[in-house]
């Protein structure tokens, strides 16, 4: 897989919803990943990425974001969607450093050289 093999993030999000990874999901302050579809939360062990995207804004290279396709255990599959960089949330950075990840299809700025891989 090539990364970022797309010009633009709504290319991303389409392309992948048409892949069927059709939830949304957010960060809690309780350190975990909820699905905005069914409200179950996951921990990062009950993740997998199986794709991410990196973008940079147009006008301004410090407005970086990432879209990541994720795959449950209970065969949720969906997007999160979230900036990088300067405006990385370190909760959030923490937690998808222990997600596991698929190295030949994900880049991703949150790399844990001691995670699981496929």
């Amino acid at each position: 897989m090539e990364f970022n093999q797309y010009d633009h993030m709504v290319e991303a999000t389409n392309d992948l919803t048409k892949k069927g990874y059709k939830a949304s999901f957010k960060f809690t302050d309780e350190g975990e990943m909820q699905c905005l579809t069914n409200k179950k939360t996951y921990t990062p062990q009950e993740m997998k990425i199986i794709e991410s995207h990196r973008f940079e804004g147009m006008t301004n290279p410090a407005d970086m974001s990432i879209v990541f396709a994720v795959e449950c255990e209970d065969g949720t599959k969906g997007m999160i969607v979230s900036g990088y960089g300067t405006y990385a949330n370190a909760g959030f950075e923490k937690f998808m450093t222990d997600v596991e990840r698929d190295p030949e299809c994900v880049e991703s700025p949150y790399q844990n050289p001691d995670s699981k891989v496929a």
